[in-house]
C-alpha cells in the first residue's frame, strides 16, 4: 500500500520538449549559412579556374558550374609565371619563420612564466602594447631600419621583420603556465638542471602550443603580401602571392581564369596542412589560451 508520501515522490513524466526540433533547425541554417559565407568563395575561385575559354567567369551569362571543365588555366599559369622558384621563395621564408618563432617564443615564454626576476611584468604588458599597434603604423620605420641593414630586395629582409610575434610569446608563456610547480620542484630534487626541465618537462607538455605557433606563423608568411611587395624588387625574390599578383596586369591579358588558378594554387599548401593537422590545432588552442 502506497503512502502519499511515495505518491508525491513518484517521477513525473516529462513534458516534451517541443521548442527543440525548432532550436535545431535555426543551428543547422546558421551552420550552412557560416558554411557557404566562408568556403563558397574558394568553391566559387575553384570552379571558375576550371572553365573553358569560352565560358564566362563574370557577368549575366556566367554559370556557377563549368560545362566543359580543363586544366588549361593551370598549365598556363605554370607557363607564364615561374611558379616553383615562388614556391620555393615563400617556403623558405616559412621555414626560417617557423624556426626562429619556435626558438624565440619558447624561451621567452618560458621565462615569463618563471615568477621572481624583476620586470617581469613589465615585459608582460610591453608585449601585449606591442599588440595593439597595427603593422601599418610601424612599417616606414622597419622599411627605413631594412634599408640600413642593405637587406631590400632581400628574402632575410622580408623574414627579419617578423622572426619573433609577441601573441606567440604570450601563447608558449601561457602553456607552460599550466606546468604544475610541484612536478618542476620534484625534478629539481631528482637533480635536474634549468635546461633538463625546460626540455623534458616543459616543452613536451607544450606540444600543441608549439603546433599552434607553428601553423600560424606558416599561414602568416605564406600569405604574406605587402610586406613582401615593399621589400623585394626582382622577381627571382618573388614570394608566391606576390608573384602571382603579376597575373592581374596587363601584360598577361587579365585572363580571369588565370588569376583564380594562381588564387587556388596559392592556397593549397595551407589548406592541405590545416587538413593534416586540424586534431591537434584544436588541442593546441585549448591547452595554449592566453591567460592574465
Amino acid at each position: 500500500m502506497t503512502t502519499a508520501v511515495e505518491k508525491n515522490r513518484r517521477p513525473t513524466p516529462r513534458r516534451r520538449d517541443y521548442g527543440r526540433p525548432r532550436e535545431l533547425v535555426v543551428r543547422y541554417l546558421l551552420l550552412v549559412f557560416v558554411l557557404f559565407i566562408t568556403v563558397g568563395p574558394l568553391a566559387w575561385q575553384v570552379l571558375s579556374s576550371l572553365k573553358g575559354p569560352t565560358e564566362d567567369v563574370f557577368g549575366a551569362g556566367a554559370s556557377l558550374i563549368p560545362h566543359h571543365p580543363t586544366l588549361r588555366a593551370y598549365k598556363e599559369v605554370f607557363d607564364q609565371v615561374p611558379v616553383w622558384t615562388y614556391i620555393g621563395n615563400s617556403l623558405f621564408i616559412a621555414v626560417i619563420s617557423i624556426t626562429s618563432q619556435l626558438v624565440f617564443s619558447t624561451m621567452a615564454g618560458y621565462m615569463l612564466s618563471k615568477p621572481g626576476w624583476k620586470g617581469r611584468k613589465l615585459v608582460w604588458v610591453l608585449l601585449m602594447a606591442s599588440m595593439m599597434f597595427p603593422f601599418e603604423s610601424i612599417m616606414v620605420s622597419l622599411f627605413l631600419s631594412v634599408r640600413d641593414m642593405g637587406l631590400v630586395d632581400n628574402l632575410v629582409g622580408v623574414w627579419l621583420p617578423g622572426f619573433v610575434a609577441a601573441i606567440n610569446v604570450l601563447i608558449m608563456r601561457a602553456a607552460f603556465l599550466s606546468v604544475p610547480r610541484e612536478i618542476e620542484d620534484a625534478a629539481m630534487l631528482d637533480g635536474a638542471g634549468e635546461w633538463k626541465r625546460f626540455r623534458h618537462l616543459y616543452l613536451p607538455s607544450a606540444y600543441g602550443a608549439i603546433l599552434v605557433v607553428t601553423i600560424n606563423t606558416f599561414i602568416s608568411a605564406w600569405d604574406d603580401f605587402l610586406w613582401p611587395l615593399i621589400v623585394l624588387r626582382s622577381e627571382e625574390h618573388f614570394t608566391l602571392t606576390l608573384g602571382l599578383a603579376r597575373l592581374q596586369t596587363s601584360s598577361f591579358g587579365y585572363d580571369q581564369r588565370l588569376v583564380m588558378a594562381g588564387s587556388v594554387i596559392s592556397v593549397i599548401p595551407v589548406l592541405v596542412l590545416f587538413v593534416i593537422t586540424q586534431r591537434w590545432f584544436y588541442k593546441g588552442v585549448s591547452s595554449g589560451a592566453v591567460k592574465l
